[in-house]
């Protein structure tokens, strides 16, 4: 049975590079094959893993609900959306990639996420990891017919107000009834000493802190240039911060 990481975190905390670090780190210790799937609507966790996204859930299911009524007698609806799903998994050295894309629009989408839900539960399965880059509303998670997370990784920046996010997102999955094994706040951007301020906020939600982040010009740098980030050196600070916290739980 495959294990389940959710990285969660506002938009510009830096999730998408901790999910794309945590990938690294997996596949440096041969836990392939990897299914990743980005669930983030401005989806870029692609250009971090070096694999081209051509074709995202969002546009199949657009495309799937503008045409239904074209899809030949004595095939089935499910079976059309399932070979169009196969379509839109991306596979890259280790990893393959869903990019679930924008969000849905007018109209009802009950019967598209239903197929989509146990997709994903079906298709998790064949992996020994399945890591999730979410948006902050965890959206996709709820959606699963399998709740179960065995470790939540929030991202957030070093800011009290960044941190109350943080637990504020830790309470939403409680009320999304997710079942999450384990939970840590990532600090993302850190300076050289985290302020109490910080800590007694992260405190005050019972959670607890599993890495500091420093801030990485190498990282930095592959974004502006569109690099992969699987791909840079493992001595890069980043890395070695995000792989030490992750040998302690994984």
């Amino acid at each position: 049975m495959s294990k389940l990481i959710a990285v969660a975190g506002k938009g510009g905390t830096g999730k998408t590079t901790i999910t794309a670090l945590a990938i690294k780190y997996l596949l440096s210790k041969g836990q392939t094959p990897i299914f990743a799937v980005d669930a983030d609507p401005n989806y870029t966790l692609g250009d971090a893993l070096g694999i081209k996204v051509e074709q995202t859930i969002g546009m199949l299911r657009e495309d799937f609900f503008d045409e239904r009524a074209n899809i030949p007698a004595g095939m089935s609806k499910e079976a059309v959306l399932q070979r169009q799903l196969n379509v839109a998994l991306h596979e890259g050295q280790g990893i393959d990639l869903l990019v679930m894309g924008r969000q849905e629009g007018p109209g009802c989408y009950c019967y598209l996420n239903n197929v989509l839900r146990n997709f994903l539960d079906i298709l998790s399965d064949d992996y020994r990891y399945v890591v999730v880059d979410n948006e902050a509303g965890m959206e996709h998670l709820s959606r699963r017919t399998t709740k179960n997370v065995d470790l939540l990784l929030i991202v957030c920046d070093h800011s009290v107000k960044a941190a109350r996010a943080a637990g504020r997102i830790s309470t939403l999955a409680d009320e999304l009834d997710l079942k999450v094994k384990k939970r840590y706040v990532v600090l993302n951007r850190t300076p050289d000493e985290v302020t109490h301020e910080v800590i007694a906020e992260i405190d005050r939600f019972g959670l607890e802190l599993l890495a500091t982040i420093p801030t990485d010009p190498e990282i930095a740098d592959a974004d502006a240039h569109g690099n992969s980030l699987v791909g840079l050196p493992d001595s890069i600070l980043s890395y070695q911060a995000i792989s030490g916290a992750l040998d302690n739980l994984l």
